[in-house]
């Protein structure tokens, strides 16, 4: 019945940030009218987090090797946060040309199969 997700993210220079994804980060993506860019995501996971306050969304970005990805970032001169180690990962974040933090991790629980 669902095939996959669509994933938004919204920016205060979605041209920049749009050209990041493309250019740095690599996605490959489709025009789908209007410059509006739709890229292709890598595989992807979801998790419900109970929540007491308001109920939100939040997108990260998935490696399998966090310090050689934020090495390969930060070559291209991207900048990148300390790397914080939890329970579930290891964590980072980027910075978006639009000045916003996305995050990045490494999953260290088990990963859902095809």
């Amino acid at each position: 019945m669902i095939n996959g997700a669509h994933v938004v993210i919204h920016s205060h220079d979605a041209e920049a940030d749009r050209a990041f994804i493309r250019d740095v980060l690599g996605f490959s993506g489709v025009d789908a009218g209007g410059g509006w860019l739709i890229f292709r995501l890598p595989p992807a996971e979801v998790a419900v987090h109970p929540t007491e306050g308001f109920a939100r969304h939040e997108v990260y970005l998935m490696c399998d090797d966090l310090e050689a990805t934020l090495a390969a970032l930060t070559a291209q001169g991207v900048a990148v946060a300390p790397i914080e180690e939890q329970r579930w990962g290891r964590l980072s974040s980027i910075t978006l040309p639009s000045g916003a933090q996305q995050p990045v991790y490494q999953p260290l629980h088990p990963l859902p199969q095809d």
